[in-house]
């Protein structure tokens, strides 16, 4: 007996020296990302389940409304607190590597050869100076919600297969009143939200154009192709009067709230219209032109920080590579609507054929990330120069000219040209 109880002692004297260890060998880590409930639900779920398999690391979660997001990140890194982990848009690039916020990620444990073979080709778009600076868990494409009871009643029976389609549906699905304010609009443009990516990536290459040169130091949208293209999306508000720029604040609210036939939107929105009682949707792949079709891409990277250092960068690449993981991928699809960044989750045949998320993975076989120096004023370029021709009847190649010389200076900045 007194042996029993000898070996129970000493069992339970290792168990308490075993955990002790733990815990005292424990480390914290933060990550930061801003405030989406659905991308709040399924970091919680990965933190969760990696905490379950690493018992060493506890990850702190910590997010902010996306309007304060980047401003909250970049002074808490600068002045040393903030962030281990923290992600980033990927348009946000070379200002967090330029601002000294964000460390390359360690090659011993991220190989360029396994990023290169097993990640989408957009990836590669966090590659500077033989770096890479970050990962993302889910890539973004572009689709075409349409709302089916508005097509119903206009007499279609499907979503539109090309440009042209596009635009005689649109004017097919809008309403105004005697005064000819808009009761209903046949399309949702929103130069602030997608449309100045599908202008810049889808519109001017589907007229034969391209947005920048090949080593993505000069513009070339200030074009023929690029002037079509941005006729062809003013065209919907100051030709055809299929609706307005912002009705209802934004194309997606008018589309939430059953009052736009159609809009462009990433796989992100898919929970919101879900949601959305009453709001009877389906989605399509974007309209095709001449036979070809076009598409964007973006992310939302993980990145470690420069505040980083010894066992916490160590403990921030160890959640980074679970965060990248095949697990983590699906989940993230399946709780926020976001694609896999990698082909071998993305492409399997239940997510390319799901009605829903499917023409968003199908689109990524035909998609462009634009390589941004700097996201937000290079996103203005659309905003102005769709205003100069709607708002002011400036030609498109005269409105093009004026934002491509201001923009050509931004790059010009950047490449020492």
């Amino acid at each position: 007996m007194k042996n029993f109880k000898f070996i129970l002692l000493s069992i339970f004297s290792s168990l308490f020296l075993l955990f002790g260890s733990i815990i005292a060998n424990a480390v914290e880590i933060e990550y930061w990302q801003y405030t989406y409930k659905s991308r709040v639900a399924a970091i919680d779920k990965l933190i969760a389940n990696f905490q379950n398999e690493n018992p060493g690391i506890t990850v702190k979660h910590t997010n902010f409304p996306y309007a304060d997001y980047r401003k909250k990140v970049s002074i808490a890194i600068s002045s040393g607190d903030g962030p281990d982990l923290v992600q980033l848009y990927y348009g946000w690039l070379n200002d967090f590597r330029d601002g000294g916020l964000i460390q390359p990620l360690p090659q011993d444990i991220f190989s360029h050869s396994d990023i290169e073979s097993d990640f989408f080709k957009m990836v590669s778009s966090m590659k500077v100076d033989g770096e890479y600076w970050g990962l993302p868990t889910a890539v973004r494409s572009l689709a075409l919600f349409y709302n089916n009871d508005l097509f119903k009643e206009a007499g279609l029976s499907g979503p539109p297969e090309t440009l042209d389609q596009m635009v005689d549906y649109a004017k097919k699905l809008t309403k105004t009143d005697s005064n000819g304010d808009y009761l209903q609009i046949g399309f949702g443009v929103d130069t602030d939200g997608q449309d100045h990516h599908f202008w810049r990536e889808v519109l001017v290459r589907h007229f034969g154009g391209q947005p920048y040169s090949d080593d993505g130091q000069k513009i070339a949208y200030n074009s023929a192709a690029g002037a079509q293209a941005l006729k062809y999306l003013t065209d919907f508000e100051k030709t055809h009067k299929t609706g307005s720029n912002g009705f209802m604040n934004r194309g997606q609210d008018a589309f939430a709230a059953g009052k736009a036939g159609m809009v462009l939107d990433g796989s992100f929105r898919i929970s919101k219209f879900n949601k959305t009682e009453g709001l009877n949707f389906s989605i399509s792949e974007l309209p095709g032109h001449n036979g070809k079709r076009y598409n964007f891409s973006s992310f939302w990277a993980n990145a470690i920080t420069t505040k980083a250092e010894g066992e916490k960068k160590e403990a921030a690449a160890k959640f980074l590579k679970y965060l990248t993981s095949d697990e983590a991928m699906q989940v993230w699809l399946d709780t926020v609507g976001e694609l896999p960044a990698k082909p071998s989750v993305a492409l399997v045949e239940a997510n390319k054929q799901h009605p829903q998320y499917g023409p968003f993975i199908r689109g990524l076989d035909y998609a462009t990330a634009t390589t941004f120096i700097s996201e937000k004023p290079q996103r203005q370029s659309l905003i102005d120069s769709y205003d100069m021709v709607v708002l002011k009847d400036m030609s498109p190649e005269d409105a093009l000219a004026k934002v491509a010389k201001k923009e050509q200076e931004l790059l010009d900045d950047f490449f020492g040209n």
